[in-house]
């Protein structure tokens, strides 16, 4: 399949043959190119809203500076490396291996790797679903106009990104961005070696990709493994009724592997001593978290979320990329696809996937965060199921455009209608994200300053000053809740080799 417009001959009869009973005559060559232009040219459009929204947040990341556990990270791999941040997670913090791999390979840049971090996994997020897009259509038959998959991709990765109570901490934070919005992008890209798989060979990659990224998943992020198991579970279930006969085995065999691995993964990360370490500091043993109690604070939480979700309009924008899809869509031949067997068992399969799933994330969340796991500011913790939310709609918009094309005589309305809302939900974010890029350029001048001082306060052998709080997005500094918490300020104080920063608001 080609993601070219649609208009080819049908195979197999010749160019100046009798068209079909009820088909008008094909045009000549240079008729038909000037059709695929003007289908190419409305979705190329279409995608540069999303696309512009991607470069400007990755141009403002040049104003991104450390905060939170970052000043924690950026010492640790400073004085002992990758492999040390590795041991620190493990041993101390938390049991997340890969995770720290990940920490590790941004904090080795210091501030370089923060302000690159924004632009590097946006790019990445918007490569991997515009490849599983196109992977996917090809698998499907189906032929589309050339910036349809383009426009998919770039709507999904702006909605996933920028359509969020706290852009900072989805986008711009690294550390919450490695723990939340990237593992979800990991997985996706882990279908592509299943959607090119067409040799023995192939196969074999791909059951050992499952595997592999399984693995690195279970130990990067707890929630988005749980996603992983939830959807692998319901493709297993559904395999016997969904799956042609010819590759039900490998399929089983791919999600049985990507099961196996996200196990794996857990069981080095639940057994860690910095897992043990994290839980009792928490107070988030399994006996807590599977208290009756606990699972009834976690479903109310769930409940804010998805009533939030639910009543972010922007969302519709997945649905109108969706629409326009379906409508655009094509077998080879020309003809209008066939609509897809077992509709509303998948349809039904994949909204209980993501209530499960956005369930049992809150349900290991809850512990730490308590009441406040629904609140905007901890939004990033929803991002592990939110791609999932994003997929299902343009998938359902992909059925609804379909449909569109096959009953209604002309869907010019419907294409402009959703055209008009592609670019309206990047009008939100847009105002918000230039609202930030001022805050951020801000504290970044402020930063840079007490930097220089601090160093230099360092360097004339002081070993206690003064640091002055610089709060972004409703991340941590030191000296919060009033002055009384003194965390990060051993980190700022590693950071900067001295014994201790004090409160620079306050009189000695």
């Amino acid at each position: 399949m080609s993601d070219s417009a649609p208009g080819t001959e049908v195979p197999g009869r010749p160019e100046g043959g009798d068209p079909e009973p009820g088909r008008p005559a094909p045009a000549g060559p240079a008729h038909r190119r000037r059709p695929r232009r003007r289908a190419s040219l409305l979705p190329a459009v279409l995608a540069l809203p999303p696309l512009a929204l991607l470069a400007a947040a990755a141009w403002l990341g040049r104003w991104v500076r450390p905060g939170a556990d970052d000043w924690c990270f950026l010492p640790a791999v400073r004085d002992r490396g990758v492999t040390g941040l590795v041991g620190k997670f493990y041993l101390d913090d938390n049991g997340r291996v890969a995770n720290a791999v990940l920490v590790g390979a941004y904090a080795k840049f210091q501030v370089a790797g923060h302000q690159w971090f924004g632009a590097v996994s946006g790019a990445l997020t918007l490569a991997v679903l515009w490849a599983v897009t196109v992977l996917a259509l090809r698998r499907a038959r189906l032929v589309v106009p050339r910036g349809v998959p383009l426009l998919v991709a770039a709507m999904a990765t702006a909605l996933f990104l920028f359509v969020t109570p706290n852009t900072y901490k989805t986008f711009y934070w690294p550390a919450a961005s490695v723990s939340h919005t990237m593992p979800p992008v990991l997985a996706c890209a882990a279908l592509i070696p299943l959607l090119v798989a067409r040799t023995r060979r192939g196969r074999g990659a791909a059951v050992a990709v499952a595997l592999a990224a399984g693995l690195v998943l279970g130990t990067l992020s707890e929630e988005t493994a749980v996603v992983v198991v939830v959807l692998l579970a319901a493709v297993l279930l559904l395999c016997g009724r969904v799956v042609a006969r010819p590759s039900r085995a490998f399929v089983r065999l791919w999600c049985a592997a990507g099961i196996a691995g996200a196990g794996a993964g857990a069981l080095v990360l639940v057994t860690s001593p910095g897992s043990n370490s994290r839980r009792d500091r928490f107070g988030a043993g399994t006996a807590s978290m599977l208290a009756p109690e606990s699972l009834a604070a976690s479903l109310r939480g769930f409940a804010e979320i998805a009533a939030t979700v639910a009543t972010t309009w922007q969302y519709a924008g997945a649905l109108a990329a969706g629409v326009l899809l379906g409508l655009s869509a094509r077998r080879p031949d020309g003809g209008l696809p066939r609509p897809p067997a077992h509709r509303p068992l998948l349809a039904i399969a994949g909204v209980l996937s993501l209530l499960l799933a956005g369930y049992l994330c809150t349900v290991l969340t809850y512990p730490v965060f308590r009441d406040r796991v629904s609140d905007p500011g901890a939004n990033r913790l929803w991002n592990d199921y939110l791609l999932l939310l994003v997929a299902l709609l343009v998938w359902a918009g992909a059925l609804l455009g379909a449909a569109a094309r096959r009953h209604a005589r002309r869907t010019g309305a419907l294409t402009a209608a959703c055209a008009v809302l592609c670019v309206l939900v990047c009008a939100g974010p847009a105002v918000a994200l230039d609202g930030l890029g001022a805050t951020m350029r801000e504290r970044a001048e402020k930063w840079d300053a007490q930097d220089r001082r601090l160093r230099e306060g360092a360097a004339a052998g002081a070993r206690v000053l003064p640091y002055e709080r610089l709060v972004v997005s409703g991340m941590l500094e030191p000296f919060s809740q009033g002055g009384r918490a003194y965390w990060p300020g051993g980190c700022v104080a590693d950071y900067y080799r001295i014994d201790r920063v004090t409160d620079a608001t306050r009189t000695p």
